[in-house]
């Protein structure tokens, strides 16, 4: 007999997330309805079938369905990488271009706990905050005599605009102790590996985050974060790979110039795209896709991927086809600029140690605001304290870096997550540190395959070495 479709929410507000979880799970051996699961359930009876099934038999795909918000406040820029390094979760963060920072919002790591290394590190936070209060006006001021502004214009919104663009401009100012708010949406088996890898880290200050994040979920995950716990793996091969190359010599001097450098691009990847999407609609193996396609005159390869790419609306959601061969960028950019790449997860990224190898970079407006010596003073003080603080703990001395020194990092995407990446962070509202790396990075591509270099939605209006003479004194 025929049965009416039935689709409704199982309220969190009703049910735990363990009861939601294990509701889910019988399913699969159960006939009732989940309404009828979830209410026979008891925490007590929720517990032991995840004790036995999750952790004993390793069905992990069960704590999937156990899913927490939670907030993060008053930690720090760096203790936050670690935290948003995990993909299958969701991120809101305290922003650097829209807030103002106050002068003591930043961390004192335990690290640092002698007094004339605490002393140190104090002294060149407060220098650094000093320099963001004393430089904010001024840059307001400087940004508003330039602002042309647009026809019609509130002035409500011309003071958001030149707001937003001194903060883009002192953001560089800020080191990574500076506190940031985080809220976080996440299921219980992402956040057993984001536990784990927070609790094998070597800051301290990353591994107490990692316990307290255990305990205030385990008020509602009582079984399934049970055994995350510290990961002996991860930290052999982190001590390893520094103690090997602390006595590989090679040439610390050496210097590659900011911006980014195309690795790998895979040969084969436009051909794979357009296979994969053949077989999705016509039933073909690879193999006759491949022979049909040997066949075809160059127009008929244009014609595929036109029909591919060209009929997506500005909001639409291109094919998973399009996931098929990556390639491989070397980026050098500043770290505020980082910070914001690091939130495309589903890229794979490498970020090497934040350092002051790479020195730092100038926004112009620096530079047109008469600020330009006391900046340069204040970075070079910067990298003088940062070699005091490594040699007590090369980990905690990143620290008192400002968001102006530069990182290396190692990108691998998809195309279908770069035309993402290309369209947000080319567009105009973008910070124009990650403008002039996603214009570099479109360049690079539109070069290696040109006809689907034609489909990325890159804001033609500027270009990367406009960026850079615009906006920046030195990169």
């Amino acid at each position: 007999m025929p049965r009416s479709r039935e689709v409704y929410l199982l309220d969190p507000q009703v049910h735990s997330p363990e009861t939601i979880a294990v509701a889910f799970a019988k399913t699969s051996r159960s006939p009732e309805s989940f309404q009828k699961i979830a209410s026979e359930l008891t925490g007590e009876s929720s517990a032991q079938f995840n004790e036995k099934w999750v952790v004993g038999y390793g069905h992990s795909s069960i704590a999937e369905h156990a899913v927490l918000h939670i907030a993060v406040e008053n930690v720090s820029r760096l203790a936050v990488e670690c935290l948003e390094s995990n993909r299958l979760a969701s991120y809101t963060e305290k922003s650097t271009r829209y807030q103002k920072w106050n002068s003591d919002d930043y961390l004192i790591p335990h690290e640092f706990c002698e007094p004339s290394s605490r002393k140190l590190y104090i002294d060149t936070c407060r220098m650094l905050f000093d320099l963001y209060d004393e430089f904010l006006p001024v840059v307001i001021q400087s940004v508003t005599r330039e602002y042309e502004g647009v026809p019609g214009e509130t002035p409500a919104r011309k003071e958001r605009v030149i707001l937003t663009a001194a903060g883009d401009i002192c953001r560089f100012l800020l080191p990574v102790s500076a506190y940031a708010n985080v809220g976080v949406t996440i299921n219980a088996r992402a956040l057993e590996h984001a536990i784990t890898k927070m609790l094998s880290h070597p800051l301290n200050e990353v591994r107490d985050l990692g316990q307290e994040i255990k305990q205030i979920a385990q008020q509602s995950l009582p079984t399934l974060l049970k055994y995350a716990n510290e990961q002996p793996s991860l930290i052999k091969t982190e001590d390893f790979f520094r103690e090997y190359f602390q006595s590989v010599e090679f040439d610390r001097e050496a210097y590659i110039q900011p911006g980014t450098r195309l690795i790998s691009a895979d040969p084969d990847l436009e051909e794979k795209i357009i296979l994969s999407t053949i077989v999705r609609y016509s039933g073909l193996t690879y193999a006759q896709a491949e022979d049909f396609l040997l066949k075809q005159s160059p127009n008929t390869r244009d014609e595929c991927i036109k029909n591919i790419l060209g009929n997506l609306d500005e909001h639409d959601i291109p094919i998973r086809e399009l996931e098929y061969g990556d390639l491989t960028f070397e980026i050098l950019l500043d770290e505020g600029a980082y910070l914001e790449l690091k939130r495309h997860r589903m890229m794979t990224q490498t970020p090497a140690p934040f350092s002051t190898r790479y020195g730092y970079s100038i926004p112009l407006q620096i530079k047109q605001a008469g600020l330009l010596e006391k900046y340069e003073k204040g970075m070079d003080k910067v990298n003088e304290v940062y070699d005091t603080l490594h040699s007590i703990s090369p980990d905690a001395a990143s620290y008192i870096l400002p968001n102006a020194f530069n990182r290396l990092v190692i990108v691998q995407t998809n195309f279908r997550s770069f035309l993402h990446f290309v369209s947000l962070r080319s567009a105009p509202n973008a910070h124009f540190s990650m403008r002039r790396i996603a214009h570099q990075m479109a360049d690079h591509f539109i070069k290696t395959y040109p006809t689907l270099g034609r489909y990325l939605k890159v804001n033609r209006m500027e270009t990367a070495s406009e960026i850079e003479s615009r906006f920046f004194y030195r990169v």
